[in-house]
């Protein structure tokens, strides 16, 4: 049984707490921890089994019976507890992005060299099941050679504007995932990035320096061509679809929703709508993502999302931020050369 230990109590510490407790097999929480605990979320560790609740990460850290850890806290910690982690000899699991100083997430991937510590990043979407499933037909050789990939995805509607003055812009928050879902779809590399973006949702989102539309065109290095198209508003619910066109036919998936009930009547054609947020609609993946980093730990065998993964998305967000501003398109070795890489 491996004790895992999560730092940070927040929504998506509590999704992990929960799944690991309930779902994951060879996998206990023995400890969370979270400067900003409070009663609630102390008597929530109880509920789910947690006996062990602090405000220090550090208790978590020093303790030896745990050999892993989920680091959930906000974005500006997770470099810096990977680090200390990484010294105190833990197995990591952490959600993404890393860091969004490139330069942090290069001192995280260099304490890593030879020590045999698993480092696992939280792109969720490569567990869903319909992605799994796209993304094998395209792998498999079922729709003959990539020419074509387009990913749609859109919030319900926009956080806070609070949460976006410190969230990194929309390309680090929001696309990251669209970025890693374009190479986890293609089996390649992003090579070229033209961004468009506007303020269509929110001026106050604007108004903090950010954009809530995107869209962003992109060469990839086996030759096809990649399409993302964001928006921090979908009044119909998440909108999360992704299309592969090659060169023997396609593969589509479309949202998720509550049942596929379809009424048709005299005023039309009615089909519920899609789930509503990130946790309806990827629940399944958090369990899956977390049950085959604990897999690895126990057959000591390589993590699939590593700590590149967890990079070149970020290196392919600062090139749209670039293209953005420049009105041009832009090569990721560019930004890659910047960091000496």
């Amino acid at each position: 049984m491996i004790n895992v230990g999560i730092i940070g109590a927040g929504r998506i510490g509590k999704v992990h707490g929960e799944s690991i407790m309930r779902y994951v097999k060879g996998a206990t929480v023995k400890a969370v921890a979270d400067p900003f605990m409070t009663p609630e979320s102390e008597q929530w560790a109880n509920s789910v089994g947690i006996c062990e609740v602090y405000k220090d990460y550090r208790k978590i850290l020093d303790d030896k019976e745990i050999q892993a850890v989920l680091i959930c806290s906000s974005t500006d910690t997770h470099s810096s507890i990977s680090l200390e982690a990484i010294s105190a000899g833990k197995h990591i699991f952490c959600e993404k992005p890393i860091d969004h100083d490139v330069k942090k997430i290069l001192e995280v991937k260099k304490a890593l060299e030879g020590g045999g510590i698993k480092y696992q990043v939280g792109f969720n979407r490569r567990y869903d099941h319909n992605f799994k499933k796209a993304q094998a037909a395209v792998a498999s050789g079922k729709i003959g050679e990539l020419n074509v990939l387009k990913i749609c995805s859109r919030d319900p509607a926009a956080p806070p504007v609070e949460y976006i003055k410190v969230s990194g812009g929309i390309f680090l928050d929001m696309t990251i995932h669209d970025f890693d879902m374009v190479r986890f779809m293609s089996g390649a590399e992003i090579e070229e990035v033209f961004a468009y973006g506007a303020v269509l949702v929110d001026p106050e989102i604007g108004s903090a320096g950010d954009i809530d539309t995107a869209v962003i065109s992109m060469k990839l290095s086996n030759g096809a061509l990649a399409v993302i198209d964001n928006c921090r508003r979908a009044s119909y619910g998440y909108d999360q679809r992704v299309e592969a066109f090659g060169s023997l036919g396609q593969v589509a998936i479309s949202n998720d929703t509550e049942s596929s009930a379809v009424i048709s009547d005299s005023s039309g054609v009615h089909a519920e709508k899609p789930l509503l947020f990130f946790l309806e609609r990827y629940m399944d993946s958090y369990v899956a993502e977390v049950s085959e980093f604990i897999d690895c730990i126990e057959k000591d065998t390589p993590v699939k999302v590593g700590i590149d993964c967890g990079l070149l998305p970020v290196l392919i967000g600062l090139a749209a931020k670039k293209s953005l501003v420049t009105g041009a398109p832009v090569k990721t070795s560019e930004i890659a050369a910047e960091y000496g890489l």
